[in-house]
């Protein structure tokens, strides 16, 4: 099984995140980086990593961060249709 699948069935959502922050030579203004990785909703140990590396070791200070999570496979309804099929 695939390492993402796994994790995806591990309760992993694919977590999109719009970061803002300060351009280093003009403080004055803001970029947008967008981030997408499979994490862990609430708490975003993932996000958080990578949060804590940028504000370590590159220079463009965080503004602000919005996050999206969704789950992309849950479980799905199975359901007999009271119908029998008979194959020679």
């Amino acid at each position: 099984m695939g390492t993402d699948l796994k994790r995806q069935l591990d309760g992993y959502r694919i977590t999109t995140a719009e970061i803002l922050y300060h351009l280093p030579d003009h403080p004055e203004l803001l970029q947008t980086y967008i981030w997408q990785d499979l994490d862990l909703a609430p708490k975003f140990p993932v996000l958080r990593r990578f949060l804590d590396f940028w504000d370590r070791s590159l220079e463009g200070r965080l503004h602000s961060v919005r996050v999206a999570s969704i789950g992309l496979i849950s479980p799905g309804e199975a359901r007999f249709l009271g119908t029998e099929i008979s194959l020679h």
